[in-house]
């Protein structure tokens, strides 16, 4: 099981702070201002990447765990964060076919990768450690075998895993229990109130299913995390148009549906996706992906946003 005051605090969370562009597109002053902010109002789970943001122009895939670990120092704000981070789905080398060249999930990819991690982040300890994406070539009992070494030396809280099919999950958590090891806790996927088309690919990203929604609801010593909520602003934003994998034939009723929610209680549509999210069962803890204090505020108000039943009515049966 994993470490008890870490678990506890995780179960807790009810939004995490997303750093993926934090140093790339997002700049570091803006970056700190949307940590500070989010730390002052009550926020306390932070995720960030060893890959983070490789694909941007002129990106390493070091600059958000390095903007996230000079904060820390600099606030001394440690002790206070639940810190997030992966591994798995850096390119081995820069440039090189992705995610086809992904680094995976050895052994020695996590051990090194953590020990890098950890440099660029300040600390000695990672609250939760993540699987990023799924490595079909390497044994899972190997994969959790690593994981688990950590844990067992104080390095890592919770282990988690992200972009993983329901059928994965459970294997994998059935093996870690075969071998008294810790499994899987936390589960991060695609989701939001529009569901991902099932017919398009979005691989190496996976959605959040109703087949891993059943898993989970059985699983009461499982987290669901759910990163992209708000569709990089295609809720509100004109000029932020749909992809095409939430094209679906119920798109244009879930969308009056959720406008029509958000008019009857003064609230914005991304407000009453966070608040949707947070109200399912099993409960999907958004991860914010802002980039201004502006943003943070909106999304960090829909904490306070009660959906009655008449609202997740409609939200539900649109």
């Amino acid at each position: 099981m994993p470490e008890t005051n870490t678990w506890q605090r995780l179960s807790e969370a009810r939004v995490c702070l997303g750093t993926m562009y934090f140093g790339t597109t997002v700049a570091e002053p803006r970056a700190r201002q949307v940590l500070d902010r989010y730390l002052d109002r009550g926020g306390r789970l932070v995720d960030t990447a060893n890959c983070y943001s490789f694909w941007v122009d002129g990106g390493t895939g070091e600059e958000s765990e390095r903007v996230v670990g000079r904060w820390l120092a600099d606030r001394g704000a440690r002790d206070d964060v639940l810190l997030a981070t992966k591994v798995g789905s850096r390119p081995r080398t820069l440039g090189a076919p992705w995610p086809e060249q992904a680094e995976g999930l050895t052994a020695r990819v996590i051990h090194d990768q953590f020990a890098r991690s950890a440099e660029r982040l300040g600390t000695d300890r990672v609250d939760l450690y993540y699987a990023h994406i799924d490595d079909p070539r390497t044994d899972l009992a190997e994969t959790l075998g690593a994981f688990a070494r950590l844990v067992e030396r104080g390095a890592v809280g919770v282990v988690g895993a992200s972009n993983l099919s329901a059928a994965r999950l459970r294997a994998a958590r059935d093996l870690a229990t075969s071998h008294g090891w810790p499994g899987y806790q936390v589960v991060q996927q695609r989701h939001s109130y529009l569901a991902v088309d099932p017919g398009v690919d979005i691989a190496p990203q996976v959605a959040l299913d109703q087949d891993l929604l059943a898993y989970a609801a059985t699983q009461p010593d499982l987290l669901l995390h759910g990163y992209s909520p708000l569709l990089g602003g295609a809720y509100t934003r004109p000029d932020k148009p749909l992809a095409a994998e939430y094209q679906g034939p119920t798109t244009q009723r879930r969308l009056a549906a959720l406008r029509e929610v958000a008019a009857r209680l003064n609230a914005t549509p991304n407000q009453v996706v966070l608040a949707w999210m947070l109200a399912s069962t099993p409960r999907v803890v958004p991860v914010l992906g802002v980039s201004s204090v502006a943003q943070l505020d909106e999304a960090m108000d829909a904490l306070t946003l009660d959906l009655d039943q008449d609202a997740l009515t409609r939200l539900t049966h649109p």
